[in-house]
């Protein structure tokens, strides 16, 4: 299959509507059907180590965490599943425990036993995955489906006796080799490599699983997710599987915060999305709030469109005269909305330019004294001063007016406006003329007075960052963070998740857990004070094996723990030096970096 033209993944792209799926029980927790969005994340203890890994557990389900996973490498650490959870239990805890699987299908089945979920990876469960390039014919490929299914059929019996759900897990770092040759490193691959164990378990009569589509990079996951709920309607009504949300190696900090609110965000103001984790190089016990925060507006969501003004509403926007409404973007491959070039205040922006960066005249006159000092976070263009025209993209009388002028016109969503910001934009895109550039807002009701920066940067980054993932905006403007200083930071750091706009290093870093061969956060902080100023490189910094080539296939350079203290370096997805002590390893990273000839000297500071 190689058209998308055809299909749909979501009933309505311009207002909320949660998809249907069949409730499949994590123990005592439901996901899908009427459940809320459930919240989850993983601990990070080896899993011998019972005590750490019960008080690990115990946090995270007293921070809000509702399933708990646990890496299990091999057979001997999946039979110490048996002891966590006799402990957790003895604790009074119920939080259902999640078998992380990779590579062993011996260690599933140990598992099941003691756990009531286990996630297997189709790229590296029972399938080979050695970065060969080879041709597979239609017989190699059965034959490969077949040892597949000799090997995966005894967990999906085994899950099925004993009640346990599973999560078919898809992660573009680690496709097989049959996948990777047959589809390539695509969304494509990544949902056929999960159809094919979930017609397994179906052969079996197993439908007690759900399905997850991650990658470090959102505009990948999102296209993948996307298309997964697509192919799961193509196949029929009854493929309606919960999904699970996520970002994986999305990072530390504010950038970590931003990637997954991009990712989990999108999907989710589009109705998709069961349970989500957020994964961050932190403890995990920090996941928890962000998550929550992600899930609270679609477990207490309600139209924000008055009923008793709904068909005048509808009326207004689906106006006899105009075209149809769709999409003005295919939601299945990224492409920039073709708009004009225009110049305001001396800077071009619309067509392929840069998306430029929005103030206000108040927040201008903030900062106008250490502009020079800003770096890369200086302010563009004043909202007041660009001529943007503010429209109700419903208002077909004001739409048509626009259409007919001339010249191409900088246009936005009018301030005030009963929408949701995805779908307001959603409609502009597809009613003016793709000819206008579009200024993004993060909010179409600013705040006055003081905001919270924590509070204000998951929406923003939700709202701008899955707009410029449709390939919808040419400027931004930040204004639910009031503070003139971060909420350009905010803007910039969005701009650069999204990919839009490259300004500094880009990192790609894995949460921690029981894999993690050293300590991930002070490495990658390590990292990060070391290479911080190399604006346009990515690096990806990775505790293990299991994902770090494959979700390394957009990184420059690579820093991935390939034995207990021992680092190996890549370019790109080529391993170049091996087991290196851990402390020479950022040293010989940076090495690594001007042999290549991406290294320049960091700047002197600036005093503002």
């Amino acid at each position: 299959m190689n058209s998308t033209a055809s299909l749909s993944y979501c009933p309505d792209l311009l207002q909320y509507s949660r998809r249907r799926a069949r409730e499949v029980m994590v123990g005592n927790v439901g996901l899908g059907g009427n459940h809320p969005i459930r919240v989850q994340s993983m601990i990070t203890s080896d899993t011998r180590d019972t005590s750490a890994c019960v008080a690990e557990v115990l946090a995270l389900a007293e921070a809000g965490c509702e399933i708990v996973r646990i890496t299990a490498q091999t057979r001997i650490y999946a039979a110490n599943l048996e002891n966590i959870a006799r402990e957790v239990r003895a604790a009074k805890c119920e939080v259902p425990l999640v078998a992380d699987i990779h590579f062993k299908p011996d260690a599933a089945l140990e598992a099941a036993k003691w756990v009531e979920k286990i996630r297997v990876n189709p790229g590296n469960y029972a399938d080979k995955k050695k970065f060969e390039i080879r041709e597979y014919s239609d017989a190699q490929y059965a034959e490969e489906l077949e040892r597949i299914r000799e090997e995966f059929t005894p967990l999906v019996k085994l899950c099925k006796d004993l009640g346990r759900a599973m999560r078919i897990g898809t992660n573009h770092g680690s496709l097989s080799d049959r996948i990777m040759n047959r589809y390539g490193d695509s969304p494509l691959g990544m949902c056929e490599s999960a159809l094919e164990f979930a017609r397994l378990a179906r052969e079996n009569d197993y439908h007690n699983f759900v399905f997850s589509m991650k990658a470090s990079n959102p505009k990948v996951m999102i296209e993948a997710y996307r298309l997964l709920v697509a192919r799961l309607d193509e196949e029929g009504p009854d493929w309606n599987y919960p999904i699970h949300l996520g970002v994986t190696e999305a990072g530390d900090g504010e950038d970590g915060r931003i990637k997954s609110a991009i990712g989990i965000g999108s999907l989710l103001a589009d109705g998709i999305g069961d349970t989500i984790r957020v994964s961050l190089t932190e403890d995990a016990v920090h996941e928890i709030p962000v998550a929550q925060a992600l899930a609270a507006p679609y477990n207490e969501f309600r139209p924000c469109i008055d009923p008793s003004k709904m068909d005048n509403q509808i009326s207004a926007i689906q106006d006899p005269a105009d075209p149809a409404l769709s999409a003005s973007y295919d939601p299945f491959s990224y492409e920039r909305r073709r708009s004009s070039m225009i110049t305001v205040m001396g800077h071009e922006l619309g067509a392929d330019r840069t998306v430029r960066v929005f103030t206000t005249q108040e927040r201008w006159n903030a900062v106008a004294h250490k502009i020079n000092g800003m770096g890369d976070f200086k302010p563009e263009i004043i909202a007041e001063k660009s001529g943007v025209l503010e429209i109700d993209p419903r208002d077909a009388a004001a739409v048509f007016a626009l259409n007919g002028e001339l010249e191409p016109k900088l246009v936005t969503v009018m301030d005030g406006l009963d929408l949701e910001v995805i779908h307001a934009f959603r409609t502009l895109a597809s009613r003016v003329d793709p000819r206008h550039p579009v200024l993004l807002k993060d909010t179409l009701h600013p705040p006055h007075g003081e905001t919270d920066f924590a509070q204000a940067l998951l929406p923003a980054a939700q709202n701008i960052g899955s707009l410029l993932c449709d390939g919808i905006g040419d400027a931004i403007l930040v204004r639910g963070e009031a503070a003139p200083g971060q909420s350009l930071r905010l803007a910039y750091n969005i701009l650069q998740a999204a990919g839009s706009r490259i300004f500094k290093t880009d990192y790609v870093a894995c949460p921690s857990c029981g894999r993690t061969l050293f300590n991930l956060q002070s490495t990658t902080q390590k990292i990060r004070a070391a290479t911080g100023h190399l604006k346009g490189v990515r690096i990806a910094v990775m505790g293990c094996i299991v994902n770090g080539p494959g979700e390394m296939a957009d990184a420059d350079f690579g820093y991935v723990g390939g034995a207990p203290n021992k680092i190996n370096l890549y370019v790109g997805k080529t391993a170049v030096k091996f087991n290196i002590p851990e402390g020479e390893a950022v040293a010989r990273l940076t090495d690594l970096i001007r042999e290549h000839g991406k290294w320049v000297d960091a700047p002197d500071p600036v005093s503002v």
